[in-house]
């Protein structure tokens, strides 16, 4: 099986205050089916509120990042196929009511 990573970033999610719960709600749904399912591997939003760091190869820890932005929201799957991520990227994105981008980790024996 292969692991998939389907994310959005915070800008894709334009949603107003009162349509937030049911959207929370939406998608939490959708990571319920996906645990029980035994598909779900982990998934999260990025805290925009801490500020990233850069550690480097000698320990050293500085208050920059590579240039590219992370945030907004992205869930771990481990599924069988494509068809099958891009199966639940559509139930994501509807969820969400924002277009998800869907990756392919490549594959490691050790995870």
């Amino acid at each position: 099986m292969t692991k998939y990573l389907i994310s959005f970033p915070s800008a894709a999610m334009v949603v107003t205050a009162q349509e937030l719960p049911a959207v929370s709600d939406a998608s939490h749904a959708v990571i319920e089916e996906a645990k029980a399912a035994g598909v779900y591997v982990f998934g999260g939003g990025i805290d925009e509120s801490v500020r990233p760091v850069l550690v480097g190869a000698d320990g050293t820890v500085r208050a920059e990042t590579y240039g590219t932005m992370l945030d907004g929201g992205f869930t771990v799957l481990e599924l069988p196929d494509r068809d099958a991520a891009e199966l639940w990227a559509r139930k994501i994105a509807a969820a969400c009511r924002c277009s998800q981008e869907l990756r392919e980790f490549l594959y490691d024996p050790a995870s």
